[in-house]
Order: C-alpha cells, then structure tokens, then sequence
C-alpha cells in the first residue's frame, strides 16, 4: 500500500512539474510549434493549391478554388477575432489561453498566403480589396503586437528596479519637498524656476511625449541648466533637481514602455471591427451577383 501510495505521489508530483514547465513556455512555443507547423501545412496546401491547379486565367476569387480559399478565410477570421472573449475564460488543457494565443498568432499569419490568393492578386478599387487591406493591416499590427509582448516586458521589469508605480511617483513627491523647502534661500527668479518645475504635470507631453520619450518644455530640466553650484544652497538644489530629473526618467520610461505594449491595440481592436464589417459587405456583393 504505501509503494502504490508513494507511485501515485510521483505521478502527481510529475504531472504538476509538467504543467509548471509548460507555463513557463512562451505561447510561440506552444506545444512545440504546434501551431506553426498546422499553419505552414495550411499554407502550404494552398500554395500547392493554386500552383497545381490548370487553369487560365489564373484563379481568383470567382474561381472554385477562389471560393475554398475564401471560404476558409473568413471562418479563420471569424475564429480569430474571439480571442477577446477568449480571454475572460481562464482554462487549462489543449483549448488553453496559451493554446488559443499561439493558433491565433500562426493561424493570422497564414492568412497573408490565404487571403492574397484568394484575390488571385487581383485589386482595384472596391470593398473586395478594401476588406483584403485592413485583413493586412489586421495582421501587421498583431505582429507589432507579438514583438512588443517578446521584448518589452524585460525592459519594462528593468526600468522599474522593483519599484511599482506609486512607489515611484512616492519617490518623487518626497524630492519635490526636499526642493520646495531648499529652494527657499535662492533669489525670486531663481525659486521661480524650482516652482515650475513642482507645479507642472510631469506627464504634460501628452500621448506623443509618453510614445517617444521627448518632453522638449521640461521645467526640471530648465531649472537644472539656470541654478548652478555656487554656494552650498545652490549646490543642494542643484544636487536635487538632478535627482527629480533621473526620477521623472524613471517614471516616464515606464509609462513609454507601458504606451508601447498598448498602443497597438488601438490599431487592432477598431481595424478588426471594419474589418468583419467590409467582409459582411463582401460575401453579400459576391452572393448577391453570383
């Protein structure tokens, strides 16, 4: 009884390092390329497809081949564009979010080789080409994404030197009295500045300052270049104002990392919407003159 006891404890214990492992994988790496490897044989019979296929003129989209691939297109598109709803059902097993995520990333990719062979590369100004454009620019954003998700984590974890963000903003706050009650000593013009650099938003760059890391009207930086080291109490508000400008660094790399995981999203979401509204359109103009 305890053999069998202890072989069961194994097992489990097996199992549960199993499942930590596969945590640890990135959704790229799913259940070795699962997914790539299905996408690559999509594609490929596609390809074969078209190429094999004797026909003049070449297939397009009113051809039956044109049909299949079509078919098949929009049924991934559809599928692709659960994902969101995906995401607020946390499940383990073949059909995890991991798994969703990694068929989604491959399974968007192989419809470059779907959908542009289904146009038979045939455009022209219509709402065929049009749901085929945003179908790429779909895609090239998820890609944008992809790249983000792999890379700027790290970078994000770096910036942040185990600091969360209301520890950072704690940490500036905490400058800002030191400098309000060191700048007491200097001349009017001179407080003036420090006071500028207390009262003025540190995220006043707006959306293009977070995304680039530019803020060109800092008043921190302003300051720091007028006040110089002449005397201690000048030597001290100096000091501090340098140590408000790494400061600011720090909160303002954060939040142009946290921008940049972000803001392709805002390209995505809206241009997935038009696009299963341009292929509603397109199904219905295909139908309605077949």
């Amino acid at each position: 009884m305890a053999s069998r006891a202890s072989g069961a404890g194994k097992s489990r214990f097996s199992r549960d390092e199993a499942r930590r492992d596969s945590d640890h994988v990135s959704f790229l790496k799913h259940r070795r390329f699962r997914w790539l490897w299905i996408a690559l044989v999509l594609s490929g019979t596609a390809v074969l497809a078209y190429a094999l296929i004797d026909q003049e003129p070449r297939p397009n989209g009113g051809t039956w081949l044109g049909y299949t691939l079509g078919t098949i297109g929009v049924l991934l598109i559809l599928w692709l564009s659960l994902l969101g709803v995906r995401k607020r059902h946390i499940t383990t097993g073949a059909w995890s979010l991991k798994a969703w995520t990694s068929a989604h990333v491959y399974l968007g990719l192989s419809l470059i080789v779907i959908g542009t062979l289904h146009t038979g590369f045939q455009v022209s100004w219509n709402v065929h080409t049009l749901a085929y454009v945003l179908m790429m620019v779909v895609i090239l954003s998820g890609i944008w994404g992809v790249i983000a998700y792999a890379t700027l984590p790290a970078h994000l974890s770096a910036n942040r030197r185990e600091m969360t963000r209301i520890e950072m903003l704690d940490a500036l706050a905490a400058l800002d009295r030191q400098l309000d009650s060191a700048a007491q000593p200097l001349e009017r013009a001179e407080a003036d500045l420090v006071l500028a650099t207390l009262t003025q938003d540190i995220f006043h760059g707006g959306a293009w300052g977070r995304l680039t890391g530019s803020y060109p009207a800092c008043a921190t930086a302003r300051a720091l270049k007028a006040i110089g080291t002449g005397d201690e109490a000048h030597a001290r508000v100096h000091a501090l104002l340098d140590k408000r400008r790494e400061q600011l660094a720090q909160i303002r790399g954060y939040l142009r990392i946290k921008a940049l995981l972000e803001i392709w999203l805002f390209l995505h979401i809206p241009a997935t919407i038009a696009l299963i509204a341009a292929l509603i359109a397109h199904v219905i103009s295909v139908f309605y003159y077949w």
